[in-house]
């Protein structure tokens, strides 16, 4: 069974190799930046979502807490490497990814409740900022300072959960969830400012996990019981183990992209936190449809992030032929992936349809390609949110017609199960 991008570690090396080298031999002027191309059009951002039902809301804050704790650990990480222009994008990012969750808590709770929310959580990225430059500094104070305004960041924010929820959620578990989500941000910011990009690789993935699965602790407890009660069905849980798995392959994708285009020594630990994304969506798909289904899912997932990567080399030394291949070669997977989807899910997903929607995904991941290589890290930033946000429409979709398919054997476990095998750590182990 094949692993994603290439079948052997010295395989997967070359490509490190081709964006290195067109890295370092072509630098690309920001007059190219006009020309690039906007986030698709009918493609939702989180705050244009935020009137609708419990579940979706539920959904909604998972993702948004997900995607909070990638964004703060690439600025960190960016701090760490000392790259300005990528930190001030990320942190962008990170401003606009904290006015989606006030949003919501303000849909939930009025608009006082998102100010308080808004203030707490603002200066708890900041003191994430903090303790990154410390780190880089090699500041034991400053570094000491942030932990200090971080211990009572999780204080603040556990009060403001704990009195939301109208005693559905004590504190001191509140606490500890949002101490948890903490630790997993400064343990891969001390491995990677370490270079054990390994350790820092695998505390991002299980600090995402984590705070994801943080999501439907606090929607248990912030909404109403009778409205809670939808997150116990099977199909709700599909839909969020699959948002979750495809939406850490977005964002673990674009990074290791970004980590080839400026040729950083992380790149190989980057492709291993893809192929483990890729592991565990083979799991889910062995789960429902059976090891033969997984094994086609999985060497069709490699052809994608492999043209994915080609397209990155060909983009980084302006080699149209190459480009334009690959992007021929994600054409091919596009049709092939949506007739097998069509075909597991005994025609409950329509070929054309689902095709449309993943040359959409394919063509936002290469426009964010695209924008790093040209060092717009403002648009790159954009167009990643974009895309991220389109893996919640479409986990919606696969969900509808897998759990069609199996409704008889649909994933019943908690968290603690490992919701029957999809999932992957809730915390630190």
């Amino acid at each position: 069974m094949r692993s994603v991008w290439t079948l052997t570690r010295a395989q997967r090396y070359r490509w490190l190799a081709l964006l290195a080298l067109g890295a370092v031999l072509v630098a690309v002027p920001r007059a190219v930046l006009a020309h690039s191309q906007p986030v698709a059009q009918g493609t939702r951002t989180y705050q244009q979502l935020f009137a609708a039902p419990a579940p979706d809301t539920a959904l909604r804050l998972e993702s948004l807490l997900g995607e909070h704790s990638m964004l703060a650990a690439d600025m960190m990480r960016g701090r760490l490497r000392g790259d300005d222009d990528f930190v001030q994008a990320a942190n962008s990012a990170l401003g606009k990814n904290t006015d989606g969750m006030s949003q919501l808590v303000g849909s939930l709770f009025g608009a006082q409740a998102a100010t308080r929310f808004s203030t707490v959580w603002t200066a708890h990225v900041a003191a994430l900022f903090t303790y990154a430059r410390g780190v880089a500094d090699d500041d034991d104070r400053l570094r000491n300072d942030a932990r200090t305004t971080l211990a009572t960041f999780e204080r603040d924010i556990a009060a403001f959960f704990a009195d939301a929820s109208q005693g559905r959620l004590s504190r001191d578990t509140a606490q500890a969830a949002v101490l948890a989500h903490v630790d997993h941000l400064v343990h891969q910011t001390d491995a990677y400012a370490a270079r054990d990009y390994a350790t820092a690789d695998r505390e991002y993935r299980d600090g995402y996990t984590h705070t994801y699965g943080l999501g439907e602790v606090l929607s248990r407890a912030l909404l109403a019981p009778n409205d809670a009660a939808a997150l116990d069905t099977p199909s709700w849980r599909l839909r969020s183990q699959l948002a979750r798995l495809l939406g850490e392959h977005v964002v673990l994708v674009v990074g290791a992209t970004h980590a080839g285009v400026r040729g950083r020594p992380d790149f190989a630990a980057a492709g291993d936190a893809v192929n483990a994304n890729t592991r565990d969506l083979t799991t889910a798909m062995a789960t429902l449809f059976g090891a033969q289904a997984a094994g086609s899912f999985q060497s069709m997932w490699a052809d994608h992030v492999d043209q994915i990567m080609a397209y990155t080399a060909a983009a980084i030394s302006h080699d149209d032929r190459r480009r334009d291949d690959a992007r021929r070669r994600l054409g091919d997977f596009e049709k092939r992936f949506a007739a097998f989807l069509d075909g597991a899910t005994q025609h409950r997903l329509d070929a054309a349809t689902l095709a449309k929607a993943l040359i959409m995904h394919d063509e936002m991941l290469l426009r964010d390609a695209d924008a790093f290589v040209a060092a717009d890290y403002p648009k790159a930033h954009d167009i990643a949110d974009a895309t991220y946000a389109h893996m919640y429409d479409l986990s919606g979709q696969l969900a509808d017609a897998f759990g069609a398919t199996v409704a008889g054997r649909l994933p019943r476990g908690g968290a603690e199960t490992g919701y029957g095998g999809t999932a992957g750590g809730t915390g630190r182990r």
